[in-house]
């Protein structure tokens, strides 16, 4: 892990003398010189510890799935209700009017479903419209699909959602069973399953394990039923491989056209540096060095302070000539890697700003070019627009992509250029800056997320793949 940080007071970026070694086996991490040593228990402990958390977290977020699709399931019970009470219209010719409206609901179920769905994984893209014929209606591939997902789910989905939510009161009701079963008359003091009839505290403490029982069965089982109630609906609902297809070339030439317009927008940028600032200093070199020369035989005094000017000039050209060379790419970037790159980012930002990165290996010099200008283009926005006391840039690579995280502590309300409420913020007026990041990083079909609530902080994310 490479960590820099910067402080206008010393002007210094502090970058420890050995990276730690990312998690995990990777053949470009560097190792570290400590030598290794047995696991203390206090270490063993802290692993456990956190492994327990994990799953518990893990166990609750799919409670949270069980429970959202109980209430999908018992939607789909209804339209499947009202499926069968058409069907059996439709016998003596009654129903045909009432299809289109059964139908109808199944699509809404199967929607709320689908957003359901992409809420905890990968977006499930819903189906055209019904089409307007009741014979087109009934022969649809997508609407046959979405009725049997509504019997599947109806059933299967409310049964596994139940189980779901009684779990947890049968692992509540036995670990707490000791406290108040001396309360409820004996033929309620009983465990969650009521295989007995409790009639002393050895009985009741007898329930104590049972409850244990209850709470590994939901660390280590309440994921597999989520999966489980959710995989209908990811077989059912998710549209056909040429749906995938169109959309995935309307994607692309989206991002295609976004590609072009960064390259047209960094040519005019370099354009409008060298024409405003070298040219004009070169230019200016020009007149004071013929200046000089005329003056050079009848006064010689006045031509070393016209070459002088002259000489000023000529480095002031080479400075915004090599800023726009940096601009378009880095050298430190070329030459080291991306978190050196940054740290030589934070010691030139006026706001203290610190680099917490952890890459190991090296991505594609175009997503590490797109990362650097992201980064860069944030913290210069923090600079000028957020009045920010601090920042602080993440950078880490998981699996095959590679996420920054910037966050400053200012007074927020960032906008991209035409969104909702687009002033003054980190992004500036209109947030054109953050609008540039944002084509650079779908150009990589990456991503970019802006939460900047008024009055702070910012958190900007930008993932990319990392094309390596």
């Amino acid at each position: 892990m490479q960590r820099g940080t910067h402080d206008p007071s010393r002007r210094t970026a502090e970058v420890p003398a050995y990276p730690a070694s990312a998690p995990g086996p990777s053949p470009a991490s560097t190792p570290s010189p400590v030598s290794a040593s047995p696991a203390s228990p206090a270490s063993t402990s802290g692993f456990v510890s956190v492994s327990v958390s994990a799953r518990a977290r893990c166990a609750l977020d799919s409670l949270e799935h069980l429970v959202s699709g109980l209430g999908t399931g018992i939607l789909a019970l209804i339209a499947l209700l009202w499926l069968a009470v058409t069907a059996v219209a439709c016998l003596v010719g009654v129903g045909l009017w009432l299809l289109p409206s059964a139908l109808h609901a199944v699509r809404a179920v199967a929607d709320r479903e689908r957003a359901r769905l992409s809420r905890w994984g990968p977006e499930v893209i819903g189906p055209p419209p019904l089409p307007s014929g009741l014979r087109a209606a009934v022969t649809d591939r997508a609407v046959r699909r979405e009725v049997s997902w509504v019997a599947v789910h109806g059933v299967l989905g409310t049964l596994l959602g139940v189980v779901g939510l009684t779990l947890p009161l049968n692992a509540a009701h036995d670990l707490s069973f000791p406290l108040w079963w001396y309360l409820v008359p004996e033929s309620a003091a009983t465990a969650a399953v009521g295989w007995w009839t409790v009639r002393d505290w050895p009985g009741a403490l007898l329930v104590l394990p049972m409850g244990a029982g209850w709470l590994a069965v939901i660390l280590l089982g309440m994921p597999a039923l989520a999966r489980l109630q959710a995989w209908p609906g990811r077989r059912l609902l998710r549209p056909d491989a040429g749906t995938d297809l169109v959309l995935r070339v309307a994607e692309l030439t989206a991002t295609r056209a976004a590609a072009l317009d960064a390259h047209a927008t960094e040519l005019r940028r370099i354009e409008r540096s060298l024409h405003d600032g070298t040219q004009n200093r070169l230019v200016a070199v020009t007149v004071l060095v013929g200046a000089a020369r005329r003056a050079l035989a009848r006064d010689p005094a006045l031509a070393a302070a016209a070459l002088d000017r002259a000489q000023d000039a000529a480095e002031q050209a080479l400075a915004e000539l090599r800023a726009v060379v940096r601009g378009i790419l880095p050298p430190v970037l070329a030459d080291r890697s991306l978190p050196d790159a940054l740290t030589a980012l934070a010691a030139d930002c006026p706001v203290p700003c610190e680099i917490d990165a952890d890459v190991p290996g090296r991505c594609a010099a175009s997503v590490e070019a797109t990362a650097y200008f992201a980064v860069a283009e944030a913290l210069t926005n923090i600079a000028r627009h957020s009045g920010a006391s601090r920042a602080t840039v993440t950078v880490r690579r998981r699996g095959d992509r590679l996420c920054l995280t910037i966050r400053d502590d200012g007074r927020g309300g960032a906008r991209e250029a035409g969104g909702p409420g687009a002033s003054s913020g980190p992004g500036g007026p209109g947030g054109s800056g953050l609008t540039g990041i944002r084509r650079r990083t779908e150009a990589h079909d990456g991503t970019m997320e802006l939460a900047s609530p008024t009055g702070g902080p910012t958190t900007l994310e930008v993932t990319l793949p990392c094309g390596s």
